[in-house]
Parts: structure tokens; C-alpha cells; sequence
């Protein structure tokens, strides 16, 4: 019988209360935000580094933590714009190609492929990490980046703090 991806998290939790006598739950761990942030270091970083999904991690924490964005990670994750279903006025879609993260609002399903569910799981396991609060922010703070082959707008009002594989890290000043 194979786990579920939150029943690995979860036992990664209670293992590493066990280790530590903290518990992760007590600490405010809620499996579905774990979840948000995984998705999107696995849509927005997969073919990168260890260094590069890690640094798209603790971006997304960032701007958690930042007053200019939203208080939890998946309402970081799903900010954007939205438009009612033509079909049904009480579903509400993202408008394409203009949410912060791309992946979200690419107008393609976000189904992890059956090749990709080793990855996927390792991204689970950071994703926790990161969560916690138990690692380093590599960033120095970064609440933006992009791909090294486009040149946003906001980027000149950024202030740069590195690159990591084919992204370019930016923090936003207070």
C-alpha cells in the first residue's frame, strides 16, 4: 500500500516530534498550506536545482510574511485575478496569464505527471521544511523573481539579490 503525499507528511511531522519532543501540529502545521507551497515549487521550479526550488520556497514564504501580499501561503500562491465561469456564475476561474506565479493561470491542468511523483513527493518534504521554519532563507528576503530570459518591468524597481540555475531573485524593499 503506498502512502499519500499528506500521510508522508504527516508521519515526517510526528517523526520529527519524536526526534525533537516538539510537535510539528502544535507548531501550527496545516497540511493543506504544506500542499500550495509544494505545488509550487514543483510548477514553478521542477527543472531546477535543489539550491533554485528551495529559493522559489522561501520566495513564497516571503511574500507570506510580507504585508503587501496575503497572510497564507496558498493565498500567495492562488493571487490574481479572476473571472466568472461562463457556465456558472459562482465558480470563479484565474484570468490567464495573469496571476503572480504563472503556472497557476497557464490555462493548463496542474496534475503532477506518474513520472514525476518521486520529485513531487521529494518537493513535498521541502515544502514541510520550509513551512517549519527550520531552514534558512537563501534569498536574502526575496519576494520576487523571474526566468533569466525575460526582463519584467518591476524588476528595475527591485532591489537584485542573486541568481540561482535560470532564476533571478529580487527583494522588495520596505
Amino acid at each position: 500500500m503506498k502512502l499519500s503525499l499528506f500521510s508522508g507528511a504527516c508521519a515526517l511531522a510526528f517523526l520529527g516530534g519524536l526526534v525533537t519532543g516538539k510537535s510539528a501540529f502544535a507548531e501550527g502545521y496545516k497540511p493543506e498550506e504544506v500542499k500550495c507551497l509544494a505545488d509550487n515549487i514543483y510548477w514553478e521550479a521542477r527543472n531546477q536545482t535543489v539550491k533554485g526550488m528551495f529559493a522559489v520556497g522561501n520566495v513564497t514564504m516571503n511574500r507570506m510574511k510580507d504585508r503587501r501580499f496575503p497572510n497564507t501561503v496558498c493565498e500567495v500562491v492562488y493571487q490574481g485575478p479572476t473571472r466568472p465561469s461562463w457556465k456558472d456564475k459562482t465558480k470563479y476561474y484565474p484570468v490567464k496569464n495573469r496571476c503572480q506565479f504563472s503556472w497557476y493561470c497557464d490555462g493548463k491542468a496542474d496534475v503532477v505527471p506518474k513520472q514525476d511523483e518521486a520529485l513531487y513527493d521529494l518537493i513535498l518534504m521541502m515544502s514541510f521544511k520550509i513551512y517549519s521554519g527550520k531552514l534558512k532563507d537563501l534569498t536574502d528576503g526575496a519576494t520576487h523573481y523571474h526566468a533569466d530570459y525575460v526582463r519584467p518591468e518591476w524588476a528595475s524597481s527591485k532591489t537584485k539579490t542573486m541568481k540561482i540555475g535560470q532564476h533571478i531573485f529580487y527583494r522588495w524593499e520596505k
